[in-house]
């Protein structure tokens, strides 16, 4: 029985001991909070990305809206003649049509899949980019704890995202110049 109120007391003491030392050590933590939509947003490397896709993009997209422009023309030409047509000649015309509206949705799906490939390529990337430029700065500036997604609020106070923002500017200029 003395041994069981001995442990006790132990634990109790140890118990009372770690609650106080966590408590000093949280007083003293930096705490910061990072917004990873608005970084994805406003940052140059963002920005600078999701520009290389439209350019990288931009012709097949010409293509296909040339393609449904196309097959738009030959909808209304269909229309018009389907009065003057013959029955054979009608029916190849409307398979013709079927074909080329088959061929667009195929070529559309295939520029979808490709798009969103490269996309979560490209997002993949800034993603590392930005978790590491959120550590460099977190590091030098001495925070014990930055958290991002999932934050229900934070104050001004422990948002770090503008100071983020600025480092990765800085990043995208010192990359831009080649050094």
């Amino acid at each position: 029985m003395i041994r069981i109120i001995a442990i006790a007391a132990i634990l109790m003491l140890t118990a009372t001991w770690v609650t106080e030392a966590g408590a000093q050590s949280a007083e003293n933590m930096r705490i910061g909070v990072v917004n990873l939509a608005r970084l994805l947003d406003e940052s140059p490397q963002a920005r600078s990305a999701m520009g290389a896709l439209q350019e990288e993009f931009a012709p097949r997209q010409r293509e296909l809206v040339s393609k449904q422009t196309e097959l738009k023309d030959k909808q209304d030409q269909l229309q018009r003649d389907l009065e003057v047509m013959g029955p054979e000649e009608r029916r190849s015309a409307e398979r013709d049509l079927r074909n080329d509206e088959r061929e667009l949705a195929r070529r559309q799906n295939e520029y979808l899949e490709d798009l969103n490939l490269r996309r979560n390529e490209e997002l993949g990337k800034l993603q590392r980019e930005l978790l590491r430029e959120v550590q460099t700065y977190a590091s030098q500036a001495n925070f014990d704890l930055v958290l991002g997604d999932g934050v229900m609020f934070a104050s001004q106070a422990v948002d770090i995202t503008a100071q983020v923002l600025e480092g990765l500017e800085e990043s995208f200029r010192r990359q831009a110049s080649g050094q």
